[in-house]
């Protein structure tokens, strides 16, 4: 008998993160989970991400999608966003943050007192550092702005999903032109990667 062809999972997720949910997809086989994404600029107006995702979500239910999965942790949204996944009987992937979900919860709970001074940079951060932070921010014409945006941080930590070495030299010129001591740790795609198999096995 021949074994039916699991029914697709749509995954709408953040666009900070569309790499890596593909790459999971690729690892772990998971034909039958699509992507759709949100914007990444979302990281810096997280009150969006509710509306925008309540809307995706109807979207997807009128394309006939049953099986749907929020590829966004907490994010920043003070527990809206859980109030729309609970309305539409969707479930989002566990956490506060994609920084978190990338060091796994458990490894972030241990280091998150200490990570208090810590800015963040994943692959994603580093790929697009001059269009996220430097341009915005006005940091190219004006650099005496360092310290005001940058001030209370001490350290840069860069979350690597995966080992490139170009990479890892913007993460460390970014921490030596804002005057932070640096730290790298190879997470991987950390929870990422569980939380898309349990999605995926959900169809």
């Amino acid at each position: 008998m021949q074994r039916a062809e699991p029914e697709k999972v749509l995954v709408i997720g953040c666009g900070m993160i569309a790499r890596e949910v593909l790459a999971v997809k690729e690892r772990l086989g998971l034909d039958h989970l699509e992507l759709t994404c949100l914007p990444a600029e979302l990281h810096y107006r997280p009150d969006r991400i509710p509306a925008l995702m309540d809307a995706a979500i109807e979207k997807a239910r009128a394309e006939g999608y049953r099986n749907i999965f929020a590829g966004y942790a907490d994010c920043g949204t003070g527990g809206l966003l859980d109030r729309v996944c609970e309305k539409h009987g969707v479930e989002r992937i566990a956490g506060p943050h994609c920084f978190a979900f990338y060091q796994g919860l458990q490894a972030f709970e241990a280091v998150e007192e200490g990570d208090m001074t810590a800015f963040y940079m994943t692959d994603f951060l580093c790929r697009q550092f001059d269009a996220f932070f430097i341009k915005p921010l006005g940091l190219d014409r004006h650099p005496e702005l360092i310290n005001d945006f940058f001030g209370n941080y001490e350290k840069v930590v860069y979350l690597a999903q995966t080992d490139d070495p170009a990479l890892d030299k913007v993460a460390q010129d970014a921490a030596r032109m804002l005057g932070l001591a640096y730290e790298k740790r190879r997470t991987g795609y950390g929870d990422l990667e569980p939380e898309l198999a349990r999605a995926a096995t959900r169809s």
